[in-house]
């Protein structure tokens, strides 16, 4: 595996909060919360283990994903605190919901953008529940479509911190829906093609559908926290070579962005491997920012 390095910055969005109820399980705290965003109300859960080293929003992929409180409950064994939200549309959340399921785009940059409003809402909401007598670092997690909306939530909260994104694209959304149209997403694509032939097709091949494209570099260059990509060698969903080649420039112009690729992996990075190399990252970040304090 190889490391690499990544960077990024944050702007406020307003939410409503309601108080919702509370437990204690396991010497952690849960409490079911509700927050505007964008005209409607999100639902979502805070789980806040007894010792907290830093707090994320969970940022979902594509799909209709309801809270993530599985990836909560590990994140807690570690010490991190979280706020997981069912996606717009979706269990108890308001809104429409945007996919290939019901006919609509989900990956046109007004919907990465309300998602992306949703997700620096999530933010502000669990800042204001984290204990104040021991302020910690907030962030933003995701995966696969989070890859989009994670860097322009971070731009619009200057909350967060820092950045963790498992097999997310730093393409355009145009290039990874090229991609995955040409390797159908099958998982043993890369014993079958090269990356030239992938190549060719990202650069060449004509775009089935017209919608406003979102280029993550975008957000990128103008943001300045630490952020941190895990890839799967063998993703057939993202063009995971491309996307660290496009990374590299921001590294190399002193970007505090970082990657990793488990190159027998493919999309869906099993959390064994993810959880402890990002605790890791964490860690090291947390006690670099201590020196320099």
């Amino acid at each position: 595996m190889q490391m690499t390095s990544f960077h990024y910055i944050p702007i406020l969005i307003a939410a409503v909060v309601v108080l919702g109820a509370s437990s204690v399980h396991a010497r952690r705290v849960t409490v079911e919360v509700e927050f505007g965003s964008e005209g409607v109300t999100i639902s979502g859960t805070v789980l806040l283990p007894q010792k907290i080293m830093a707090a994320v929003v969970l940022v979902h992929g594509s799909g209709r994903e309801k809270r993530m409180t599985a990836l909560s409950d590990e994140l807690a064994d570690q010490g991190i605190a979280t706020l997981t939200y069912d996606k717009r549309g979706v269990g108890k959340s308001g809104g429409v919901y945007a996919g290939p399921e019901v006919g609509t785009n989900n990956i046109s940059a007004e919907n990465l953008n309300l998602l992306a409003s949703d997700a620096a809402a999530a933010v502000k909401e669990l800042v204001r529940r984290l204990p104040s007598d021991t302020p910690v670092p907030v962030g933003l997690m995701g995966g696969s479509q989070a890859g989009w909306i994670i860097p322009i939530a971070a731009l619009r909260s200057s909350d967060a911190k820092f950045m963790v994104i498992w097999s997310g694209p730093i393409v355009t959304a145009r290039e990874q829906l090229r991609f995955q149209f040409y390797t159908d997403a099958k998982t043993d694509f890369w014993d079958h093609h090269t990356e030239a032939e992938a190549r060719e097709h990202i650069k060449s091949d004509p775009d089935r559908f017209e919608f406003v494209d979102t280029d993550p570099l975008e957000s990128l260059r103008k943001l300045s926290i630490p952020a941190l990509w895990l890839f799967g060698g063998r993703d057939p969903n993202v063009p995971v070579r491309l996307s660290i080649e496009r990374l590299h420039p921001l590294i190399e112009s002193g970007k505090p962005y970082e990657c990793e690729v488990f190159p027998r992996e493919t999309h869906f990075l099993p959390t064994e491997k993810v959880i402890p190399i990002t605790v890791d990252w964490l860690r090291r970040k947390l006690l670099s920012q201590a020196v320099d304090g």
